[in-house]
């Protein structure tokens, strides 16, 4: 009877070590598939996916660098089609505007050079109001500004010695002198804009340092003229207005509380990143889809200092 004992004793301590050993096994095999999987979303939120298109020469614009410091292309004078007739009720008609040459800013402003103009002129940093995940996933110095409003944007563009671009201006600075459908050209492409709705096909979940996409730049060379924020433009917004407006450099009618978002942002679908869409928005409102970038006159000397 003892060594019975003994021997059920043994297999049952045998077969134990064998669950738990299994046990163990599965539980590795779990572990590693999360941690394979995190490491995937980490990569994916923070790396642009490449694109095969070959890199073009945009050194035939001239270039200047801001009060601030910014680098800016310069868009020359001439016609472009603003609007589109295969769009909203708002973008019609389609026509072509003339436009004297002007500067616009590379770049969206940053979150970094935000706050440097925010600490300078003692103003308190853009909150985050609503948003589903963790904030910190959105606030880093690199990304571009956004929860931003108008007034706010306005100001930073007077500090650093410029102005916002027209609605006429950021839509010629986009889409060049024909009437393209996205800053590249006329099909969605992923990997060239961080857009799309809360994907990661672009390589971004969220928002994205601005200037990540090489191959989506527009026709004069500037970033992200499609997608990670929409920007504000000096307009204030009227649905009618392209029916009335002149032909020659439209500044948008007369002051009002509506203001023109342009570009789409990291959340937009492929039709709202269009070029030629239009947002309208309340001059106060902030938004973590809603940042800027700035725009000035060309003066006598910018043609001796561009580059």
């Amino acid at each position: 009877m003892e060594n019975r004992g003994v021997l059920i004793g043994s297999i049952v301590f045998v077969f134990a070590s064998f669950v738990l050993m299994i046990s163990l096994l599965v539980y590795e095999s779990y572990k590693a598939k999360q941690m394979k999987a995190l490491a995937l979303s980490i990569k994916t939120e923070t790396h642009p996916v490449p694109s095969s298109a070959p890199s073009q020469d945009y050194s035939m614009y001239k270039t200047k660098m801001g009060d601030e410091g910014r680098e800016m292309v310069q868009v020359p004078e001439g016609p472009f089609i603003m609007g589109s007739k295969e769009g909203d009720p708002d973008e019609v008609p389609e026509r072509q505007v003339f436009l004297k040459a002007f500067y616009l800013d590379k770049k969206e402003v940053s979150q970094e050079e935000y706050a440097r103009f925010a600490k300078m002129t003692k103003r308190p940093l853009p909150k985050i109001e609503v948003f589903e995940d963790d904030q910190s996933k959105l606030l880093k110095p690199e990304f571009a500004a956004m929860s931003v409003s108008w007034d706010e944007a306005v100001a930073y563009c007077k500090w650093a010695g410029k102005r916002l671009p027209t609605e006429a201006e950021w839509e010629k600075a986009g889409r060049g002198e024909g009437k393209r459908k996205y800053a590249w050209g006329e099909t969605f492409i992923n990997g060239r804009a961080n857009a799309n709705v809360d994907g990661s096909e672009d390589g971004f979940r969220y928002l994205a340092p601005p200037g990540s996409f090489e191959t989506g730049r527009s026709p004069y060379g500037i970033y992200d003229m499609t997608g990670n924020v929409a920007e504000w433009v000096a307009d204030s917004y009227d649905e009618h207005y392209y029916q009335k407006a002149p032909y020659r450099d439209p500044k948008g009618p007369e002051a009002g509380d509506l203001k023109v978002v342009r570009g789409g942002s990291w959340r937009e679908t492929e039709h709202n990143a269009r070029l030629s869409k239009r947002f309208a928005a309340k001059h106060w409102r902030t938004d973590i889809t809603i940042g800027f970038r700035c725009a000035s006159d060309v003066e006598g000397g910018d043609s001796l200092a561009a580059s």
